[in-house]
This record gives C-alpha cells, structure tokens and sequence, in this order.
C-alpha cells in the first residue's frame, strides 16, 4: 500500500505547481526539506507543509519590517 503522506518528485511539482527539474535542483541545494531513498527523492508532505507555512512567515515578516 503506498504512503499518501510522501511525495515523489513529480507529485510535489504537481502539489507545488512547479516544475519537476526545479524540484530537483531545490532539493539538492536544501532549498526543499526532502530526503533520498537510494537515489529517488521522498518529500513528507507534512514537512512540506509545514515549509510552505514558514516561508509565509517569513514573507510576511520581511514585509512588516520593510514598512518600519
């Protein structure tokens, strides 16, 4: 039974409406939290989440300092 909760690199370009190369070179420059099994990349998707949430904060925040 496969885990829904992991993505393949393809279905986190899907889920991140990006494009798999990208996901790639993000991942191997630790711009992506991701890890590999054997060679093919694994995303969870509650790290990923959890991710997408912390660069709205920081988004967030450096435009509330911008302001100051």
């Amino acid at each position: 039974m496969p885990n829904k909760h992991l993505f393949t690199v393809n279905e986190l370009a899907d889920y991140l409406k990006m494009r798999p190369i990208t996901i790639y070179k993000h991942a191997a420059a630790g711009k992506l939290p991701g890890f590999k099994i054997g060679s093919k990349w694994r995303f969870k998707k509650s790290t990923i989440d959890r991710w997408i949430e912390e660069q709205e904060n920081s988004r967030i925040k450096k435009e509330d300092n911008d302001e100051t």
